[in-house]
């Protein structure tokens, strides 16, 4: 196969064909490279996995894809214990769309597919239903029934069967791993800045704009309010944040938290935009969290609260044009693309 000249990573996730697992693969995206993985929020060490195959995919002139499951296993076998998700399957997909990924095959992780032995995966999906022509996985990647399948496995497995398979080695800064659940502990204390590090881009959080009580409003503060998934445990506090609204970029205060001087009641994001008093009700929103500021507090009276209203607010608008002068995220491919496909930024 011929394969299409790479331009860059692009945003537009329509330019990323996604595939679940019953469906027929098309002719022209079988033989194709792909990495195997969970990748949940395609951090810098997914992102390395994707560069080897994007060289491997260049050289053979073939296809480059990503092969994923959902829900992430871990929900699958302990679904009572809630998972910190990085990256919901929808930004998942946007993220490797970002990164200039051709297709994403999205395997519904069910007790079909758990029962499925090492041998079977890759006997019946990978040569079967894909005749992979070369597989990428990471140094930690296990797979198949009671993870009986490791990188090693898939290797000789490979090599019966006439595929090439790449084992990617950690990728790290400094001696630090890069790692889904470094990013977890990271957001659990509120660092995400350093998060975002690890990340290659911001940390988002998306969801639809709900009604909140109005408290915001009649303190001069109108906030959006957007729920965060189950199990995300992000630090309460209060954040410098960029919001993203239609391909429009604003930027405000975010906080988390249970509103402990009113109500302490059940958590939720809500952020503050500068300079903007359009209504986002029902609007589907990405929220980036770009700097820690400080802690859940309770004060005495709604007064006080609006006096520290008013310095967070300050201290955001100047961590914000620090960063939209010079966003550390452009060293990365998917936090470039990301940026490139701003529509109009407001500071």
């Amino acid at each position: 196969m011929v394969r299409p000249e790479r331009h860059g990573p692009m945003i537009e996730r329509s330019k990323m064909r996604i595939l679940r697992r019953e469906d027929a693969v098309p002719a022209d995206l079988r033989g194709a490279v792909i990495a195997l993985g969970n990748f949940d929020g395609v951090h810098r060490g997914h992102q390395a996995v994707l560069a080897h195959g994007t060289a491997i995919a260049d050289e053979q002139k073939a296809p480059l894809g990503v092969m994923t499951f959902d829900p992430h296993p871990r929900v699958y076998f302990k679904p009572t214990t809630q998972l910190f998700t990085l990256s919901p399957l929808e930004r998942k997909l946007e993220l490797l769309s970002a990164y200039g990924i051709d297709f994403t095959a999205v395997l519904d992780f069910d007790g079909d597919f758990a029962a499925l032995s090492a041998e079977d995966f890759v006997d019946k999906i990978i040569c079967g239903k894909w005749q992979a022509a070369h597989v990428i996985v990471g140094y930690n990647f296990f797979f198949g029934k009671g993870r009986g399948g490791s990188p090693q496995i898939l290797q000789a497995l490979g090599k019966e069967s006439g595929f090439g398979v790449t084992v990617i080695e950690p990728a790290s800064d400094d001696g630090e791993v890069f790692s889904s659940s470094s990013v977890r502990d990271l957001l659990r204390v509120g660092n995400v800045r350093e998060a975002a590090e690890v990340l290659g881009h911001w940390w988002t959080i998306t969801g639809s704009v709900e009604r909140g009580a109005g408290r915001g409003t009649g303190m001069g503060y109108p906030t959006v309010n957007v729920m965060l998934e189950a199990g995300q445990a992000l630090h309460h506090g209060i954040y410098a944040a960029r919001v993203w609204v239609d391909g429009h970029r604003f930027n405000g205060a975010a906080y988390n938290g249970r509103r402990p001087t009113f109500d302490n009641g059940i958590a939720k994001l809500e952020v503050f935009l500068f300079d903007f008093n359009e209504s986002l009700y029902g609007h589907r929103i990405d929220v980036e969290l770009i700097d820690f500021i400080r802690p859940d507090e309770a004060f005495e009276n709604e007064e006080a609260l609006m006096v520290q209203m008013d310095e967070d607010c300050d201290q955001a608008r100047a961590i914000l044009r620090e960063i939209n002068s010079a966003d550390p995220m452009l060293n990365y491919p998917i936090g470039k693309a990301i940026a490139a496909s701003i529509t109009t930024a407001r500071a």
